[in-house]
């Protein structure tokens, strides 16, 4: 199994494979951006509750932690999470990561402006 930095954890089971494949590529292009992974946890979790026994939800809850600030989405599934997450760490252009790499900005306070942004 690959090294990951960004930390995962689950409560309805593994991530899917493809998902722990691409996350280094991902984390690469997090640290190019200026953003430390290992500062990251993911959580998946059941999106409300089971509507029949034994049948798997049809939607997850993610949240991302970073310090002591979080935030979470509902996705259907970890690949869609993940194109969401990867949109909201990088920066939309090279004038727009030059305005974002301002030294007087915490790296947690730009990224959660980031996530704050509408796709």
């Amino acid at each position: 199994m690959t090294d990951l930095s960004i930390k995962l954890q689950s409560t309805v089971g593994d991530f899917a494979p493809e998902f722990v494949r691409q996350l280094p590529l991902v984390e690469a292009d997090m640290r190019a951006h200026g953003l430390e992974p290992s500062a990251f946890v993911i959580s998946k979790d059941r999106a409300g509750p089971p509507a029949f026994p034994l049948v798997t939800p049809f939607f997850h809850e993610y949240t991302v932690f970073v310090g002591d600030e979080s935030f979470t989405v509902t996705e259907p599934n970890d690949m869609s999470f993940l194109a969401f997450f990867q949109k909201r760490c990088m920066p939309k252009s090279e004038d727009e990561a030059g305005r974002l790499r301002r030294p007087n900005r915490g790296l947690l306070r730009r990224f959660l402006r980031w996530m704050g942004q509408p796709i």
